[in-house]
């Protein structure tokens, strides 16, 4: 366990410079810095980091503390004082580490565990980092949302997915993608991704956001007929994503933006249910020909940035929604494109 005070003055990294075949790491991504620094900022008492793995370029020795069974494998480590590390795994949290310590000095009696290789060499590092992340898998992002109790629009989506009636039973909680034959009619990464996206902005507390999140998507469940059938067994899951768009994310997300919209003019369902029900008249049906290059290429369901903004552009024009400045840029751009 070392103190994080240490952990910058110990672990230097310097190797932004060196080209590629001659770097043991990847090089830092500044851009993934702000988000672990804030993370340790904002939980000091319960952040949580796995261990970091260097290599020792100098002398060590180890003095056990017992001569005989199991006490010669515990004690101290002896390493020269002219002795280098290199990070094998871990240099974002290091950086992370350092620009939180500047914030908060604090936080430099905490401890994170160090796994401690010795320095066989370049290409044994080299070796190391390939074989730490070989296998590395990044989790599904609807698994994220179900266990992430820091986030509130997590749990926002997570009590949507329970007790909501349009998503009750039909929310896939664990996987980001349906498969063919899946009962379910939407992921759990998806309904957060819309909501969160619905309350962007709001100066709302975390149960008005609740309430008015489940007053959103139930106005919206009124104006969608094949989501109700689906819950009745008239229809199933499968049939419903198949034939058509408003169970796909990029659709969900739309909705949820042009949802921010109504709300940012007013809180009170009052005055914007009646907005929503125009969207029973949207062919939401992928054989229309609309959605080419909006939500669909090629007949495939896209994600993109561009092409959320597209299929906002055309619900907002079924709700009789101004579209902003950078809207208007990107339905200039298609519609150029079109011609």
């Amino acid at each position: 366990m070392c103190p994080l005070r240490l952990i910058p003055k110990i672990f230097l990294f310097d190797e932004d410079e060196l080209v590629p075949e001659v770097r043991a790491q990847r090089i830092l991504n500044k851009g993934r810095l702000p988000a672990l620094t804030r993370y340790i900022i904002d939980n000091p008492n319960d952040y949580v980091f796995s261990a970091l793995t260097a290599s020792i370029d100098g002398d060590i020795r180890f003095e056990s503390i017992a001569n005989s069974e199991s006490g010669t494998r515990a004690g101290q480590i002896r390493i020269s004082m002219a002795a280098r590390f290199l990070i094998n795994d871990g240099q974002h949290r290091r950086a992370a580490i350092e620009q939180a310590l500047k914030e908060n000095p604090e936080l430099g009696e905490e401890t994170i565990a160090v796994v401690f290789f010795h320095d066989s060499g370049l290409a044994r590092c080299q070796q190391m980092f390939a074989d730490l992340n070989r296998h590395a898998v990044r989790p599904p992002r609807s698994i994220g949302v179900l266990y992430d109790h820091r986030d509130d629009q997590a749990t926002t989506a997570r009590l949507l997915a329970i007790r909501a009636p349009v998503f009750k039973g039909f929310v896939e909680m664990e996987k980001s993608t349906l498969s063919q034959r899946s009962r379910k009619l939407f992921t759990l990464s998806s309904v957060y991704y819309a909501t969160r996206a619905l309350l962007q902005g709001l100066e709302t507390t975390k149960e008005q956001s609740q309430l008015l999140a489940e007053a959103y998507w139930t106005a919206v469940d009124a104006a969608i007929p094949e989501w109700k059938l689906v819950r009745s067994r008239e229809l199933s899951a499968p049939e419903v994503r198949r034939d058509y768009l408003h169970s796909h994310g990029i659709a969900l997300h739309a909705l949820g933006r042009v949802g921010n919209s109504l709300l940012r003019m007013s809180l009170a369902p009052q005055t914007w249910t009646p907005t929503l029900k125009r969207l029973s008249m949207v062919d939401w049906s992928r054989a229309n020909v609309d959605w080419e290059g909006r939500a669909l290429i090629g007949g495939r369901v896209s994600k993109s940035h561009q092409n959320l903004t597209l299929t906002a552009n055309y619900l907002r024009k079924h709700l009789n929604l101004e579209l902003s400045h950078e809207e208007q840029r990107v339905e200039d751009a298609y519609l150029r494109g079109e011609s």
